[in-house]
């Protein structure tokens, strides 16, 4: 399967819990901090509900 990489380029400060949770479900902690996960639609699906926060690229 194909690797995403997903980086924190916006602040989740004054956000909802539930994106909170879910950029920590991603595993970003602070701005511009990045993880690499696997593209399946779970992961998907949660870029998806905070692609205002974060910037996605392909590996």
């Amino acid at each position: 399967m194909a690797q995403i990489q997903v980086k924190l380029v916006r602040s989740v400060i004054d956000r909802p819990e539930r994106q909170k949770r879910t950029v920590k479900a991603l595993g970003l902690n602070k701005i511009n901090s990045t993880s690499q996960h696997t593209s399946n639609d779970a992961i998907l699906g949660m870029v998806k509900s905070v692609q205002h926060l974060v910037e996605v690229t392909e590996l």
